[in-house]
């Protein structure tokens, strides 16, 4: 087994939107630095929220991404397991039953809060009498059970932010198992890293008094905690959290040409010390990785910057990275692709190249003394300016009245890559005949 162990753990209850994938991400580019292993768990605890079609998302999205993972597992295979040591803890008196209603329980949290004290659990269910849980059991009640933390300090050193330290004393005790026997995230999670053998876990900021909490948990089956690392949560540009985020998914930004190496370069660096650049391979951009030079404000996410990185990336993509995705050479990619918005922008160029086009005339005299100047093939890079040159001895044009009408025909285009490269490629005979209003 590899020293070094990562997991992604997201609920099959909704599509992987960008925040997991960053979750995802940083997991992937952690365990690929250190040599280590990568594990997808899948957390379907909630059975009525869970559904496969969000589960097959969520791979289709991790495969796409290129994070692929070496071993796999279900929370809902693993229910006789988190039985068993909850049973253990119960007996050490580590997890004990509640009776508290959800309406008692939000009063006696308003009482404290009126006072001005934190709302912490009063653990009033630890002094209930036989007879007081005899008679909520007559009236119909169903237990829910907390875990008892510890009191005294709880310490780790976080990879992103450093030391951090709680006083149990100042948490409540978490509620492990709803009153209908459904578990909560926390004690199957901390049961699934310690069996899986995880040696770090990386997640939200928002998870980390859950942290303070399973610390305590690990302790109790006999673990030790892994390291941990709580990333800052995204925002939106408007400096606070969207609903938006949530929803942005992974194959709907897939669809829209977005290249998942644009999702990986963008969402590894948003929020750190670094520039925001391309990176075509996972690889490379894993051994970038260094969680010392994430800040600790919240990153503000931008699908209109998510683009325009997209476009940058393209521009600069080499042939190397798209040659199985497209049907060109190298020499066809390098030409277009600094005028492509996305990759499958290319298939225009193509077929302007390769397929009939119906040309735009709009000086069709102009248009028929420069066929009549078109020289012979072979044709290079330099023939265009020769054409050109022509062209301007004959009629004196220049700028836009020159060349605006010659695009136009020859490519039905406004702009685009440069004629003297396009021609070669188009070929005299298309060109020849679209000059003359001819569809070619």
């Amino acid at each position: 087994m590899s020293a070094i162990k990562v997991r992604f753990a997201p609920s099959p209850t909704g599509y992987m939107h960008i925040g997991n994938t960053r979750t995802a991400i940083f997991n992937w580019l952690l365990a690929k630095k250190l040599g280590g292993e990568f594990m997808l768990r899948i957390d379907d605890t909630d059975k009525e929220r869970s559904k496969k079609e969000y589960e097959d998302a969520i791979r289709e999205s991790l495969n796409w991404l290129g994070l692929t993972w070496t071993e796999e597992a279900r929370q809902s295979a693993r229910f006789a397991r988190y039985q068993e040591v909850t049973e253990k803890l119960m007996q050490e008196g580590r997890i004990y039953a509640c009776y508290e209603t959800a309406e008692e329980l939000d009063m006696m949290r308003k009482k404290l809060m009126t006072k001005g004290l934190p709302p912490i659990y009063d653990r009033s269910a630890l002094k209930l009498t036989e007879e007081q849980i005899a008679a909520y059991k007559a009236e119909g009640r169903k237990p829910h059970y907390r875990f008892k933390l510890i009191d005294g300090d709880i310490v780790w050193n976080d990879l992103v932010r450093g030391e951090c330290r709680y006083n149990a004393a100042n948490l409540s005790d978490p509620v492990i198992i709803r009153a209908d026997g459904s578990y909560l995230y926390h004690l199957p999670s901390v049961i699934d890293d310690f069996d899986f053998g995880i040696t770090h876990i990386v997640r939200g900021e928002d998870h980390v008094t859950n942290t303070a909490a399973q610390i305590q948990m690990f302790e109790a089956i006999g673990g030790t905690p892994p390291q941990f690392a709580h990333l800052p949560l995204l925002t939106g540009k408007e400096g606070k959290l969207s609903k938006r985020l949530g929803s942005i998914g992974v194959l709907d930004l897939r669809a829209r040409g977005i290249e998942a190496m644009a999702i990986c370069s963008y969402l590894a660096k948003l929020g750190t010390s670094e520039a925001i650049e391309p990176f075509y391979d996972l690889e490379s951009l894993a051994q970038t990785l260094d969680f010392n030079k994430l800040g600790r404000s919240q990153p503000k996410f931008s699908e209109e910057d998510l683009a325009r990185f997209n476009v940058h990336m393209v521009h600069n993509m080499p042939y190397s990275a798209i040659a199985s995705r497209i049907d060109a050479d190298e020499k066809f990619w390098n030409v277009v692709r600094g005028n492509l918005n996305v990759v499958a922008d290319y298939k225009q160029w193509e077929d302007i190249c390769r397929c009939k086009v119906s040309p735009v005339i709009e000086d069709a005299e102009f248009l028929s003394l420069a066929a009549e100047l078109l020289p012979p093939e072979p044709w290079n890079e330099n023939t265009f300016n020769s054409w050109i040159n022509e062209i301007k001895l004959k009629t004196g044009r220049k700028g836009k009245d020159l060349f605006h009408p010659l695009r136009k025909a020859i490519t039905a285009m406004d702009d685009g890559p440069e004629l003297k490269i396009l021609l070669p490629l188009i070929g005299f005979e298309r060109v020849h005949s679209r000059l003359n209003g001819q569809e070619a």
